[in-house]
């Protein structure tokens, strides 16, 4: 595994240097993979890394973007927006050369519709906003404070929200909650995979079953 640099484009023009997780070995099946977001993306770091890990060894290259003002990333997340996540994504396959595309949980969202897509549990931007929010009132509430969730949105859309450490714009939260995944992509449902999906835990974790079926699952797809 290695870190590979792409030009993300900038929302004014020009790009920026963007870094990917990538095994690489220029193979004719090459699968870009668009993560979870957010603090689901903390929790499935490992599990993603475990799944390229698997389809490297099946004979599949697989290369994991970081999505601008995420994890590597030195542009401030409270300056994306919808767009510039749709097009970074569109870019980074492009660049790569990307023949397949797998998005995970709130990655769905951003798959580049212009290639052979599967969605990993995908779920729609409100419902990963309405656990953002949850999260965020209830440590309120433990330091004290009160906060309604009807009150944090209103604000949201208005000024911005910085939600468990996520700092989002006001037009990138108006534009997001009512995102939802691309209906043509090829579903990969947990009981799929089997057990209870990973993000639901408390802490990062990794389940190599469900890792082994996933990947099986997709070098079946890619590979036929």
């Amino acid at each position: 595994m290695i870190a590979l640099g792409w030009p993300c484009p900038l929302p004014l023009g020009g790009v920026t240097q963007e870094y990917a997780l990538a095994f690489d070995r220029a193979r004719e099946r090459r699968l870009l993979i668009v993560p979870a977001l957010f603090d689901e993306g903390n929790k499935l770091r490992r599990f993603t890394v475990e799944v390229m890990r698997l389809l490297d060894g099946m004979g599949i290259d697989s290369l994991l973007p970081d999505l601008p003002g995420c994890n590597e990333s030195v542009q401030p997340l409270a300056q994306q927006s919808v767009a510039t996540w749709h097009e970074a994504m569109h870019a980074a396959a492009q660049h790569f050369g990307a023949t397949h595309v797998l998005g995970i949980r709130g990655g769905c969202l951003f798959t580049p519709n212009s290639l052979p897509t599967w969605h990993y549990a995908p779920v729609k931007a409100a419902a990963i906003l309405r656990q953002m929010l949850r999260a965020r009132t209830l440590a309120s509430r433990e330091a004290g404070r009160e906060e309604s969730r009807e009150t944090l949105e209103e604000a949201a859309r208005k000024d911005g929200i910085e939600l468990i450490g996520y700092p989002l714009a006001a037009q990138f939260y108006r534009a997001f909650e009512t995102t939802v995944p691309a209906p043509d992509a090829h579903p990969i449902a947990q009981d799929d995979v089997g057990g209870p999906g990973l993000w639901l835990r408390a802490e990062p974790d990794e389940n190599a079953k469900q890792a082994e079926a996933l990947a099986t699952l997709i070098a079946a797809k890619a590979l036929a």
